[in-house]
């Protein structure tokens, strides 16, 4: 065997592993996404995520990397004003957190529902809003008539 042969038959063996290992991953996310939805149905009396329409709670369409507070249109408390303030942002561990016992993260918060003790439903359900905002960048823009 060619010192090539060698090389090209590693490289191609590399191309095929790594190409299985991303479609192994993508069917990874897509069933943490699904799972999220599902997880996300204990929010929907509250929440919307697909327009910025505030209910009982702000919407949380493109929450992931949002300023705290930063719905418009809506009232929020004292509490998540002053977090704003100081500067918090929902990333990812910040939701985490939040989702896990709100009101231990967030003193004074509005939100009554007492969280989300599964790691795996937290991680589902952040899974699932970012999975939304990049739908939302990759649909294709209207054009002007």
């Amino acid at each position: 065997m060619s010192k090539f042969t060698a090389i090209l038959g590693a490289a191609i063996l590399a191309i095929s592993v790594s190409g299985t290992i991303s479609t192994t991953a993508h069917a990874d996310e897509a069933k943490l996404i699904k799972k999220g939805s599902k997880v996300f149905k204990k929010c929907k009396a509250c929440h919307v995520v697909d327009e910025a329409k505030n209910k009982a709670g702000p919407h949380l369409l493109n929450i992931v990397g949002r300023k705290a507070g930063a719905a418009e249109g809506y009232s929020y408390s004292d509490a998540v004003k002053a977090k704003a303030a100081e500067g918090l942002v929902w990333d990812e561990a910040n939701l985490a957190a939040f989702l896990e016992k709100p009101r231990k993260f967030l003193k004074g918060t509005k939100m009554a529902f007492g969280g989300l003790r599964k790691e795996k439903d937290r991680n589902a359900i952040i899974a699932y809003f970012k999975s939304l905002a990049s739908a939302k960048e990759e649909a294709p823009k209207e054009e002007a008539k």
